[in-house]
């Protein structure tokens, strides 16, 4: 395939690594970006389409079309200080090494690197992009602890919305579906928008720097007593629930421990 054409047939490359639990349509597109993905000897471009004759590599591995894995889905409290990023860019620990499941999987979202609490990480590419797309409205609850005494008014605007400037967007409002005050500078914040760091500039808006945020529950999956560093493995009836909120369709019973 020639780099100058992009073939319209097929399916794009971003969306094939990510149905084959490489790793997530966002982090296709960095990697391709980075000229680590070839295909066909080539490096591939952004966009690019494939079929089932195209010979795929990422980072001089040969990629599997035809490979299918049991579908995994890990609950994991991330510390403070940890990235959700295998890039290597930022030298601090990241959630793939730390795991070390043994199996592709990565994150479903986000947490930034001074956050903590539950991240959920899968092989599932179709559930990465149901959870992450903020049009289905998928609920995840935080705990935040601000740097100044907060009242139901401060909660209020939360709720209404407040402008703030995000990275390649410019100046948006932003909304928590609910905010409760919770203490004289904690609250719980419920969100379906995924804005980058937008609680933390939402809070900044209205003159309160976030010291602590954690992440207690994503959809109907809750952080509980996990302890910080640790995961488990969802199955049953928690892991049904979930495939079913997010519009998820296949079978779960062949998920397995490691």
């Amino acid at each position: 395939m020639s780099n100058d054409v992009v073939n319209q047939d097929g399916i794009r490359l971003n969306k094939l690594l990510s149905s084959l639990g490489v790793c997530s349509r966002r982090e296709a597109d960095r990697l391709i970006g980075e000229g680590r993905v070839l295909v066909n000897g080539q490096r591939a471009q952004e966009g690019q389409r494939v079929s089932a004759t195209d010979h795929i590599l990422l980072d001089g591995r040969e990629i599997d079309q035809a490979r299918s894995e049991a579908p995994v889905v890990l609950a994991f409290n991330k510390p403070r200080g940890m990235v959700c990023t295998s890039s290597k860019r930022d030298r601090a620990p990241n959630i793939i090494d730390h795991i070390g499941y043994g199996s592709h999987i990565f994150p479903i979202g986000r947490l930034d690197k001074d956050s903590e609490g539950l991240i959920l990480l899968t092989n599932m590419g179709e559930l990465v992009n149901r959870v992450n797309r903020g049009q289905f409205e998928h609920e995840k609850e935080y705990e935040v602890i601000v740097s100044r005494d907060i009242d139901r008014a401060f909660a209020d605007r939360l709720e209404a919305g407040v402008l703030i400037e995000v990275p390649d967007r410019g100046r948006v409002r932003a909304r928590c579906r609910r905010a409760e005050v919770t203490g004289r500078r904690s609250l719980r914040i419920v969100l379906t928008e995924g804005m980058n760091r937008q609680i933390r500039r939402m809070c900044g808006a209205l003159g309160a720097g976030v010291l602590e945020l954690r992440r207690v529950r994503v959809m109907n999956i809750k952080l509980g007593g996990l302890e910080p560093g640790s995961y488990r493995i969802l199955k049953g009836p928690e892991l049904e629930e979930l495939l079913r909120e997010a519009g998820v369709g296949g079978k779960t019973s062949g998920t397995a421990e490691k």
